[in-house]
């Protein structure tokens, strides 16, 4: 049986597709909603970054593994500021006066906020294991959450799963 290479291909791409499958899916009538303060005072609103792919990371401040994937997220988004936003979201017991100066210590090209953890975002599930980064499309939905280090290479990956089936989403 001779089976034509675009067959093939298709059938590939499915399975790229469900192997970045989310873990954690957005209800469709209720997108995701975040707006926070971030480190430098501004506001970081998830809705005006629709058009872009996000990059949600959450992390601590003593977490080894998130601490060496920093600078690989922030490498990476600077490369695709265009078309890519990002935000650090550190759930950590820490003063904010000790987060600014971790900060200045482990700088990254994208805005960070301090979540209380008395409080948390209600919007997204709060991590059970650091890192935990969430891939959101252009138009808001979810496309996969990483539970563990990422770097340029897992998000290239992820998005190109995806726009597979949506091939109209710019790529980063």
């Amino acid at each position: 049986m001779n089976i034509p290479a675009q067959k093939i291909l298709r059938a590939l791409a499915l399975l790229a597709l469900l192997a970045v499958a989310p873990t954690w899916a957005l209800p469709a009538a209720a997108p995701l909603q975040l707006n926070l303060r971030t480190l430098d005072g501004s506001t970081f609103n998830l809705a005006a970054e629709r058009g872009k792919w996000v990059v949600l990371n959450q992390w601590a401040t003593w977490c080894g593994p998130c601490l060496r994937e920093m600078p690989q997220i922030s490498a990476w988004v600077q490369r695709h500021a265009a078309h890519v936003a990002a935000l650090g979201m550190a759930y950590d017991g820490i003063t904010a006066r000790e987060f600014a100066q971790f900060m200045r210590k482990h700088p990254v090209s994208y805005p960070v906020v301090l979540i209380d953890l008395e409080s948390p975002p209600t919007a997204m599930p709060e991590p059970q294991e650091f890192p935990s980064t969430y891939l959101l499309a252009p138009d808001g939905t979810l496309v996969k959450h990483f539970i563990g280090p990422i770097d340029g290479a897992k998000l290239d990956a992820a998005i190109a799963a995806a726009r597979t089936l949506h091939p109209q989403w710019p790529a980063p």
